[in-house]
């Protein structure tokens, strides 16, 4: 036993070292709930907590609604039919996931305001003269309708892979009984697709309750819009944690609903002769309608605000200085590719430990590093200034004795910014580890072990090399989502540090619509192309 935890040392002080890093920040928010309240807490708590919740509520629950009916419409019709353009919509319909909500918002505002290309066509090319106010997008249906359009995808892809691997038997055994298409959706499909749709919509709720971009340009006030405020504009830690705390609840809330709603019902291969189901041939106004369909959700969530941008792009081409637009770009990549890289490093590492020692504290220590997913960037930017400005203070003397003359290093550097990114972004990245550590189990590990090699050894001579998909997965997945993250970068970024996301959003809301496209159009090619990646790479693991 001794030997045994000798070998294993290494890794598990590495675990528990990231694991605490991982957690222990946001408990800086539970303490917040037992400080004194302030003059601005009491105020926001009789006055307009509950329209935060009420916003927060509507906003949430329709998105998951829309993005159920979407998406799971759209996966059925892929993993069931065959019609025409089904090879390109089964990945073309992953795409809006490379357009961050906040610039779908603004796009779709310009589109549709006074001077945008539907009032103009209907004003100059039809001769309609009609109330601008219908086109009015900057409100919660005009939100509920973004967030829908951008975020659908989640409860596609799951739902759409599961339905695709989902053994043919039980599909096949309701037609021999003559059920109908409709039946068969409605008494199967749905039922066995429970787990993967609550899945995916519970990504889209916890995407909602982060963004800040989209009800800030929109002016609805949320969680995450007061915690802005309290923070920036009245220059209040103590109320922003405190509704940092109240918007947890709600989040652990809906996670415990979310666990409910999942139940206990599962649903597993009765035989080992699993197939994917036989497409079933749609012709005529059917097909037509089954592509059309496809393509009318795909051209409202990519193909209109992509074309809107390089229009907007090629008319302020050349307004912003080559050079700044650089740094821009630089700073993006250079915080999205390290953040990425160091939340796989440390993935593999807690992964490995999770499988090399064995018990139950093992298993559930890994489980509290994805938590931070679930946890609104707002929320995670409070908890670790909180506790950066403390780590501060417990190090300041070692600061003057190195003759420093402030007593805030930390938390003014990247090292804020990226530490913030780990914590919200692990569960990504850490996902992807342990499904390819359960992938190539533990045969070719323990093989390496007999013939004399050590864990470490082990690990880079042969777990590492069979895991290249999932590292390159969890890491595209990872940049992608710091690419487009935005209320961490707004509020931890480094005094003149800018990336293209907190550049498009500041030119957009300073109502310079046009020139935030290229910083926008930047971040929707770089994910889009990284999305595709991805998407092949699991198509061959797939296969």
């Amino acid at each position: 036993m001794q030997r045994r935890l000798a070998n294993f040392n290494i890794w598990t002080v590495g675990a528990f070292v990231i694991i605490l890093m991982l957690f222990l920040p946001n408990l800086t928010i539970v303490t917040g709930l037992f400080t004194p309240s302030n003059d601005n807490w009491e105020h926001m708590k009789e006055f307009v907590l509950q329209q935060f919740v009420i916003n927060s509520l509507i906003l949430t629950l329709a998105t998951a609604t829309a993005t159920i009916l979407i998406g799971l419409s759209l996966a059925w019709l892929i993993a069931q039919y065959d019609f025409p353009f089904r090879r390109f919509l089964k990945w073309a319909l992953i795409l809006p996931l490379s357009i961050p909500p906040f610039i779908g918002a603004y796009t779709y505002h310009g589109i549709l305001n006074f001077t945008g290309a539907v009032q103009t066509t209907l004003r100059d090319g039809v001769g309609m003269e009609l109330d601008p106010a219908y086109f009015d997008i900057m409100n919660l249906p005009g939100a509920i309708f973004i967030y829908t359009m951008f975020l659908y995808p989640y409860v596609y892809t799951i739902t759409q892979v599961y339905l695709s691997e989902q053994s043919a038997s039980l599909i096949e055994s309701t037609r021999l009984l003559g059920k109908g298409p409709w039946r068969t959706f409605f008494q199967v499909v749905l039922p066995i697709s429970r787990i993967s749709i609550i899945a995916g919509a519970s990504l889209v709720v916890l995407e909602v309750l982060n963004d800040y971009g989209v009800v800030k340009y929109y002016g609805i006030q949320t969680f995450t819009t007061a915690i802005f405020q309290s923070w920036f504009g009245l220059g209040d830690l103590d109320t922003s944690i405190k509704l940092a705390a109240s918007l947890m609840g709600f989040v652990i809330i809906i996670l415990l609903i979310e666990k409910l709603l999942r139940g206990r019902r599962q649903y597993s291969y009765f035989s080992t002769k699993v197939r994917p189901l036989q497409l079933i041939s749609l012709s005529g106004w059917k097909g037509f309608a089954a592509a059309g369909y496809g393509m009318l959700i795909l051209s409202l969530g990519f193909f209109i605000p992509v074309i809107q941008l390089i229009d907007w792009t090629v008319l302020t081409f050349g307004t912003i200085p080559m050079e700044e637009f650089m740094r821009y770009v630089q700073n993006s990549v250079f915080v999205a590719a390290l953040s990425a890289t160091l939340i796989v490093v440390f993935a593999l590492i807690v992964g490995n430990f999770a499988r090399m020692v064995q018990g139950k504290y093992t298993k559930l220590l890994p489980k509290l590093t994805v938590l931070g997913y679930s946890i609104p960037g707002a929320v995670i930017a409070v908890a670790v200034v909180t506790a950066f400005v403390a780590l501060d203070g417990y190090l300041a003397p070692l600061y003057l004795a190195i003759g420093l003359e402030t007593t805030l290093v930390l938390s003014v550097s990247i090292v804020l910014l990226l530490s913030a990114y780990i914590i919200r972004f692990f569960a990504i990245g850490y996902n992807s580890i342990e499904t390819g550590y359960d992938k190539i189990g533990t045969n070719f590990r323990d093989a390496s072990r007999l013939l004399g090699a050590g864990p470490t050894k082990t690990f880079f001579k042969v777990d590492v090399p069979m895991m290249k998909g999932a590292i390159i997965s969890g890491f595209i997945l990872v940049f992608i989502d710091v690419l487009k993250e935005i209320p961490l970068t707004l509020i931890l970024r480094p005094f003149n540090f800018d990336t293209l996301s907190t550049k498009a959003f500041q030119y957009a809301s300073d109502e310079k619509i046009m020139e935030a496209s290229q910083a926008s159009l930047l971040i929707v090619g770089i994910s889009a192309l990284a999305i595709v990646i991805f998407y092949k790479i699991l198509e061959k693991e797939m296969d």
